[in-house]
């Protein structure tokens, strides 16, 4: 039978094995329709924290002693479906398990770039997305803006850090210890900031950013979020990703500067990228670009086998990541 992770129990603070269960589930029956996957690569992404809590938000959150779902690139092994053929590579959502029947509607046939396929999941998938047009629509950057971009040695921030350079504008990346800062600052970023180095955050981003900056795009929150506030040009655009910081935190985030969002005019915007789904052929075009012209790159943190899906997981809260975090099934 198939294997999936079921939520156990909901954390209350930091996510730990206990709230986690591997164990055989009923698959669905081939309906006309439908797909059976073989999935390959599995992700996991820090806005699957938010749906472990039973609250109310723009993606229903797991139940309790049911399969858990996430991005995942499979092989189609059957097929009752009109259009997808046994061999095709597909992404769909029913991730966390080993096998999945879905209705061939809720898969995307994954287009030939001439790429690994698990960069669907990152780059060319849904954090590309997040990163694209989290910069260029929500926060409106442009050519000659200095951007900085929190979590840049993650999945979203790293390619934030690309995009930003290949459209002419200067970025500054913030990353926890040496080694992932190198590893930024050779993606062409102009500064980087080692938030786990001594001193003070504030500090060393007025270092980094001595005439400000113009867009802040935020992957963290907390701490990354009030040194932005700080160090805001008149006029600066905040995009609001995610704050990673405070997901396994039941305090309240509290800011020193959060005034000179009146004082500067700041632009703060949340979004999903899910409101951008629409426009992905206009994605891909322009990634696929600066892709063949040498503009992008991107690394992986590979965990091996359906097993180790739990410790990927966890692993985003505790630097565990370069690049996209990704178990290979």
């Amino acid at each position: 039978m198939p294997r999936a992770w079921h939520l156990k129990s909901r954390p209350e603070a930091m996510p730990a094995h206990d709230n986690f269960e591997l164990r055989d589930f009923e698959q669905a029956p081939m309906a006309a329709g439908t797909i059976r996957v073989a999935n390959r690569w599995l992700s996991v992404d820090p806005y699957m924290r938010g749906r472990m809590r039973d609250v109310k938000s723009y993606v229903p959150p797991f139940a309790i002693g049911e399969p858990m779902q996430g991005g995942a690139i499979g092989e189609v092994v059957e097929s009752n479906a009109d259009g997808f053929a046994v061999g095709d590579m597909v992404q769909h959502m029913a991730g966390w398990r080993d096998e999945a029947v879905i209705p061939a509607a809720e898969a995307q046939k994954l287009p030939d770039l001439g790429i690994p396929v698990q960069s669907f999941l990152g780059f060319l998938g849904m954090p590309g997305m997040t990163a694209y047009f989290g910069l260029l629509d929500v926060a409106a950057a442009r050519e000659g803006d200095i951007v900085f971009v929190s979590g840049a040695a993650g999945a979203v921030g790293s390619t934030v850090i690309q995009i930003a350079k290949a459209k002419g504008m200067t970025a500054i990346g913030s990353a926890g210890g040496q080694e992932k800062c190198d590893w930024v600052k050779s993606l062409g970023a102009d500064a980087v900031v080692d938030y786990k180095a001594e001193g003070a955050l504030l500090d060393k981003l007025m270092a980094a950013a001595p005439k400000g900056i113009d867009v802040y795009f935020d992957n963290v929150g907390g701490e990354h979020l009030d040194a932005a506030f700080a160090v805001a040009n008149p006029g600066a655009r905040f995009a609001e990703c995610g704050m990673i910081s405070g997901y396994n935190s039941a305090e309240p985030m509290c800011f020193r500067y959060i005034m000179n969002v009146i004082g500067k005019g700041l632009r703060l915007r949340g979004f999903i990228v899910t409101e951008f789904m629409d426009r992905m052929g206009e994605f891909h075009a322009d990634m696929g670009g600066m892709l063949q012209a040498g503009k992008l790159t991107s690394q992986e943190t590979v965990h091996e086998g359906l097993d180790s899906q739990v410790d990927a997981f966890i692993g985003l809260f505790t630097g565990g990541n370069t690049g996209k975090m990704l178990v290979k099934v």
